[in-house]
């Protein structure tokens, strides 16, 4: 092993292990490896890639998606899906469950926000659950993982990255209407196992609602489902790319949230602008970072040397991908999602690509194991988020999450070797 890889390696997982954040995990070991390499000037090399790392019109999506996500968090926007969620799955036993990760999925979808999910839809469900007589750990448990559907579910934040990270061989587009039936499919999968569990603890008894009040509370979330449409539909007529639908989804947020819910005040957008713009800030320096960090990666060589190893002990296909899979299960346990994104899409990419494996289905793989990731310790930030909403701790919970883990896990070996669950809906729109 070279020594500046030794450097890289070494440097940043001790500066993980003492917990420094992870941008400048990812900036100051990339500082040090460019140090090692011996660059004549790596100051303002370092400093040059980080500041073009986000020079990217595309990337101007992600602030705009991350206000509308903010817009319709403090908007009453969860609490209508949860009503709208109680009348289409309420009535069955175990039923608040089904209310969680329906919700989830819809909210997450129109937030493009695991975290987001977790806080506005676990701030509400896990104390009703609570009062019904759900276990504690069960209900955080079901939040917890049901939020990274959101992620899968068209807009996200995580795909418009991947889309960067391919260097533009996959459009955002694509990537959005790829997720559609896998995150349908994970939600599915975590009903499943929340239903056998609320079956075997007679968790719920389940409500039925009338039709004149089912009708009214589908009415009053249907303008909160409609961004969806108007994001996805806009782009895919033309009408607008990716980045300017997002700048339509903080106007519509923005008349959703203030005028038509009137849950948000004129007063409160500028705390709200400031929460997104803080929020943004965090996100870019992780991209800029990471991006620096892929450079040294190419540099180093590292994806040739990754895809030399792993042909060398197997070159069949679906053994190759068991590995990447392994690996970035592992490697979501202590990495964000966007530096995991950025940094590994173009070591794997090459790999899958020349073994055929289409890249709007890889990248679908490789968000639906991060997505696991930010379930799992050390570094799972929704794991956190919804141990403090759930007023529990991560020993506590383990016990209960791991059948949901389970659940995912199968989802993402079903979607990974069978393709068409990510292309169909794309090819069907010429992608």
């Amino acid at each position: 092993m070279d020594w500046p890889l030794i450097v890289l390696i070494t440097s940043f997982l001790f500066l993980l292990l003492i917990n420094v954040p992870i941008a400048f995990s990812i900036g100051i070991s990339t500082l040090l490896t460019v140090l090692a390499i011996g660059s004549f000037s790596p100051f303002q090399s370092v400093a040059h890639s980080i500041s073009t790392g986000f020079d990217s019109f595309a990337l101007l999506a992600i602030p705009f998606f991350i206000l509308a996500g903010q817009l319709m968090g403090r908007g009453g926007i969860a609490k209508r899906l949860i009503d709208f969620a109680n009348v289409m799955v309420g009535r069955f036993p175990g039923g608040l469950s089904y209310v969680n990760i329906m919700t989830c999925m819809l909210f997450g979808a129109i937030s493009g926000s695991a975290v987001a999910a977790v806080s506005s839809v676990g701030g509400f469900m896990i104390p009703l659950m609570n009062k019904e007589g759900y276990h504690r750990d069960f209900n955080a448990s079901v939040t917890i993982t049901a939020a990274t559907t959101g992620l899968l579910i068209p807009p996200s934040n995580v795909m418009i990255v991947y889309s960067l990270a391919t260097g533009g061989a996959v459009s955002i587009a694509a990537i959005f209407l790829a997720g559609f039936l896998p995150g349908i499919l994970m939600g599915l999968g975590l009903m499943v196992v929340s239903g056998l569990i609320s079956i075997k603890n007679h968790y719920g008894k389940g409500v039925i609602f009338g039709f004149k009040e089912s009708l009214v509370k589908f009415l009053v979330a249907l303008p909160a489902l409609f961004l969806v449409i108007i994001v996805l539909g806009g782009i895919l007529a033309g009408f607008f790319t990716a980045t300017e639908a997002s700048a339509v989804a903080v106007i519509y947020a923005l008349i959703l949230s203030v005028f038509v819910y009137r849950e948000v005040k004129i007063r409160e957008l500028p705390e709200i602008f400031l929460h997104a713009g803080i929020t943004t800030a965090v996100v870019m320096l992780l991209i800029g970072t990471s991006m620096a960090m892929s450079e040294v990666f190419a540099i180093l060589g590292l994806p040739e040397t990754i895809n030399n190893l792993l042909l060398s002990i197997t070159s069949n296909k679906i053994l190759i991908l068991l590995m990447i899979n392994i690996i970035l299960l592992f490697i979501g346990t202590f990495m964000d999602m966007t530096p995991a994104v950025l940094i590994f899409t173009p070591i794997f990419l090459p790999i899958v690509t020349n073994l055929g494996v289409n890249p709007i289905h890889f990248g679908i793989i490789m968000i639906m194991n991060l997505c696991i990731g930010i379930c799992t310790p050390p570094v799972g930030s929704c794991l956190f988020v919804g141990c403090g909403i759930a007023e529990t701790t991560i020993t506590k919970i383990l016990r209960h999450i791991l059948p949901f883990f389970l659940a995912m896990v199968i989802v993402l070996f079903i979607v990974t070797y069978i393709p068409w669950i990510s292309i169909i809906i794309p090819k069907l729109f010429g992608f």
